[in-house]
Parts: structure tokens; C-alpha cells; sequence
């Protein structure tokens, strides 16, 4: 490690580690192990105190960082009394940065990927250091073993290519507070802000504690968005440990195709206590969806959908649009259905946009309407999928009765694996 006599400078913890400790007389005392920040010194934490091998000590102590001054190749100690060691047990708000930090995952918003840490970065400012950036990048790696300088040589000559810095700066960056789960995480706010797909990937990329940690650091919705594009397995590990009411808040946030699928997936007893705790008109419609197998017209269809009644104007229609579009799964198609739910026609809702506010939806419906009955499989509603290259299809029973909505959205799920 170099240290400089510049006021501010900056300083890599892989430069640090190992490194001798010396006293005033260039006599080496110590070798460092490890650095201890104090997390509740935002935005950039403070490296408080360094943990060292000391002299004729058997076990590692914790001597404050204050009590060291500029040097060349190592860190030179203060004088140093008995009453200044201290013993390497973390105080609230404490962590070690070497063991807590390095080689440990992060989540990167904007690439929407996993990285892992290779290296730290402080900046050295009148005495104190402080925790600036996680380096992500394969030239920190390169710096962890040596051989920075080495492997700028040999790209530079003969590649012409120089190798840039990834960082992160630590004010995007939060601890988790369990010593066992993910350390690190971006600030929840740049999370949400990321696409549900993209957090799947994320969250399915990480290993199960550390997947956990991601997932519960989410809000609500976002939590049912990206549990929407996970994988089953990976959903079902991710609610079967949670508490019952958290789950069901989750749940019930999920469009209902989605949520009876994973509740099938759960442990019965599970299942059974979620939907015990879900509100009430939203779990008698997800068990409707649970009565029937998985991968025929009734297991994959959604039971949120739009339906009016032929008498219904075009302006009364979009008015109900405005006020219930936010809890239905599928918009695009209103069903046209009398007073017993018989199916009697359809229409887009882009037909219904352009249409006079007083038309009756009777005068626009289209009344050929492709339908599957609640038994069918899924080899044979991908094929009315295909044929007439529509976006959802509604499931009758055996008098025509509107049952529910298949999304292609769900098909493709129960298919994809298999063209794989």
C-alpha cells in the first residue's frame, strides 16, 4: 500500500490487507487483517478501527485507526498502550469490510445483473477514510492477485486496450441487517424501478438466502410483479418461509392466474393458510381456478376480465374501463354477455376508442367468437392461438357460459419449457 502525503487520496482495501504494521523505528509490529466502518456515518461510511495481528498476541485485536499515521509500504503505529486494543466484537452498526463485503454479490440496476465485489475503494481525507465505491470490474479482480500492472502491460501491447474501472458508488449501496443473507443491496427505490423481468433474472441468479434478501427488501407490488416472472420452483422457495400475512398481501397483488398457480404449487397447509388470510372475494376466485387442472382451459385461465351487457353504450363501458381497469389481468377484449353470462360476442378495446360514446356495445360487437370449453388442453388452445392470431380466448362451459379468459401470456408459460 501507498500512502501519500496529498490531502485527499485514494486507497484500495486489497492495497491495504496484509500489510505490515510498523512503530515509529520501522520495527514491524502487526500485520493487518481486516478493516471495521461504521455504517451509520452516511452517505460514506468511516473506517473506525483496523483488525490486526499483533506481537506476541495469540488472536486479532481492534486498534483504532486513529492511532496511525502516513507511511510508505505499511501503516506506522502511534505509541500504544495496552488500554487501546480492543477486543473484535462488532458494535451495532459495525462491519468487518474484508469478511462482510468482498467476493459477495450485488445487484447491478443498471446492467440488471448480478456482480460480485472485487475490491473497495476509500478516499483518505484529512485523516479519516471513507468508503466510496465497490469495484465491480475485472481489473479490482486483477488488483486482488497482484496483477494490475502486469495485465495492463500486456493488453496495452498487444491489444492497444486498456482496462476501465467498474465502480459502484456506496450511496446507491445499503447493508442488509442479517449477518447471514445478502450484504449488499441497491437502495430499494432504484429496485422498483427496474423492470419485473429484469428482477426475476436477478433474483433467480442468486442463491436462496440471498434471493430471500432481495425479494423482501421489494415493495408489495413490486414483489408480485417480479414473483409473476420467476420461476414456479423458485416462487414457491421464496413463499412457503414467509409469514402467512406477508404472503397473502404478495398474493393477492398477483393476477389470478398467477397466484392460483403458485398456490397449487405450495404445501396444502400453506396454501390453505394464505387463502385464509387473502380478502375474501379474491380467494373464492382463485379457488375456482385451483378446481381444475393445471394445464387444460380452466387451470390456465384468469377469471379477471371485462364483460358488459349488450344494452351497455360505448361511453358507459369505458367509464366502468376507468374505474375497474386497474384490478382486471386482461383489457384488450370485453365480452359481450347477457344476463345469465351466456357468451354473445366480443370486441377490442380499440374498436370500443373509436366508436360514438352512444353506441350500443350489441351494434359493435363481433358475434364470431372463438371459444374453448374448461376441459380443453393446452395442445389444442395453442393451436386457436395460432390459427386465429388472437390475444386471449375465452373458456364457456357446456350451455356457453362465460367462465373465464385465457391470456397468451399464460399459455406461453405452460408451453415454453417443452420448445426448449
Amino acid at each position: 500500500m501507498v500512502i501519500h502525503s496529498e490531502p485527499q487520496v485514494f486507497l484500495f482495501l486489497s492495497r491495504i490487507l496484509g500489510n505490515k504494521v510498523t512503530d515509529k523505528e520501522g520495527r514491524q509490529v502487526g500485520k493487518v487483517l481486516d478493516l471495521v466502518a461504521n455504517l451509520e456515518r452516511e452517505p460514506y461510511p468511516v473506517v473506525t478501527y483496523v483488525l490486526l495481528m499483533w506481537k506476541d498476541r495469540k488472536a486479532p485485536y481492534l486498534l483504532a485507526w486513529h492511532k496511525f499515521v502516513e507511511g510508505n509500504d505499511e501503516l506506522v503505529v502511534n505509541t500504544v498502550i495496552e488500554g487501546d486494543f480492543r477486543e473484535p466484537l462488532l458494535r451495532e452498526g459495525e462491519i468487518l469490510l474484508k469478511e462482510s463485503l468482498l467476493d459477495k454479490q450485488i445487484v447491478d440496476t443498471d446492467g440488471a445483473k448480478i456482480r460480485r465485489v472485487n475490491d473497495l475503494q476509500f478516499l483518505k481525507a484529512h485523516n479519516s477514510l471513507h468508503l466510496v465505491h465497490v469495484d465491480v470490474g475485472f481489473r479490482g479482480l486483477m488488483r486482488r492477485v497482484g496483477l494490475e500492472r502486469s495485465t495492463d502491460v500486456v493488453l496495452h501491447g498487444l491489444f492497444d486496450y486498456s482496462l476501465s474501472d467498474q465502480f459502484i458508488s456506496w450511496k446507491f449501496v445499503q447493508p442488509l441487517s442479517s449477518p447471514d443473507l445478502l450484504r449488499l443491496k441497491i437502495a430499494q427505490n432504484r429496485l422498483a424501478q427496474m423492470h419485473p423481468a429484469d428482477l426475476a433474472d436477478i433474483i433467480e441468479d442468486l442463491d436462496i438466502h440471498k434471493r430471500t434478501a432481495v425479494f423482501q427488501s421489494l415493495d408489495v407490488e413490486t414483489a408480485a410483479e417480479t414473483l409473476e416472472e420467476t420461476d414456479p420452483k423458485i416462487q414457491v422457495s421464496l413463499i412457503k418461509d414467509m409469514e402467512v400475512a406477508e404472503a397473502s398481501d404478495i398474493i393477492e397483488e398477483m393476477s389470478l392466474s398467477e397466484a392460483a398457480d403458485l398456490l397449487g404449487d405450495l404445501p396444502k397447509d400453506k396454501a390453505e393458510d394464505i387463502l385464509m388470510e387473502m380478502e375474501r372475494d379474491i380467494a373464492e376466485d382463485v379457488k375456482e381456478l385451483l378446481a381444475h387442472p393445471e394445464e387444460t382451459a380452466g387451470g390456465l385461465m384468469t377469471t379477471s376480465f371485462l364483460c358488459f351487457a349488450p344494452t351497455k353504450t360505448a361511453g358507459e363501458a369505458l367509464e366502468c374501463i376507468r374505474k375497474e381497469a386497474e384490478d382486471m389481468d386482461f383489457i384488450y377484449y370485453l365480452y359481450v354477455v347477457d344476463e345469465e353470462e351466456h357468451l354473445l360476442g366480443m370486441l377490442s378495446l380499440r374498436e370500443l376508442l373509436v366508436a360514438s360514446p352512444e353506441t350500443r356495445l350489441y351494434d359493435l360487437m363481433d358475434k364470431r367468437v372463438v371459444s374453448v370449453f374448461l376441459d380443453e388442453d393446452k395442445e389444442k388452445i395453442a393451436e386457436h392461438f395460432a390459427k386465429y392470431g388472437i390475444m386471449a380466448i375465452p373458456v364457456v362451459d357446456e350451455t356457453n357460459k362465460i367462465e373465464g379468459v385465457i391470456i397468451f401470456k399464460n399459455l406461453l408459460e405452460v408451453i415454453a419449457p417443452q420448445l426448449r
